[in-house]
C-alpha cells in the first residue's frame, strides 16, 4: 500500500505509528523519491508545509482538520517529505 492510502487510513495512535515505520521505511529504500532526507531540510519543509496546509485540503476537496487528528500528522510528515 502507497503511503498516501496509508495516511488516509489513520484513525488511531497505532495506525500512526505503523505509518511511521512505513515511512521511514520508504526514505531507507527510496531516498531519492524524496526531496527532503536531511533533518534540517525535513523540518524547514514541515513548517512550511503548516502554513500552507490548508491549500493542501482546499485542493483534495476536504476541510483543514482542526484540531489535528494522527491522520492530520501523517499528512504533515508526508508532506514534508516532498515539499519544496
Amino acid at each position: 500500500m502507497n503511503l498516501r492510502k496509508r495516511a488516509q487510513l489513520i484513525k488511531t495512535k497505532n495506525d500512526f505509528a505503523a505509518f511511521l515505520a512505513a515511512l521511514r521505511s520508504d526514505l531507507d529504500q527510496n531516498p531519492s523519491r524524496w526531496e527532503n532526507t536531511t533533518l534540517e531540510t525535513f523540518l524547514a519543509a514541515m513548517e512550511s508545509w503548516v502554513i500552507d496546509m490548508h491549500v493542501y485540503y482546499k485542493n483534495s476537496g476536504q476541510a483543514t482538520p482542526d484540531p489535528p487528528t494522527w491522520k492530520t500528522f501523517a499528512d504533515i510528515l508526508l508532506g514534508a517529505s516532498v515539499y519544496e
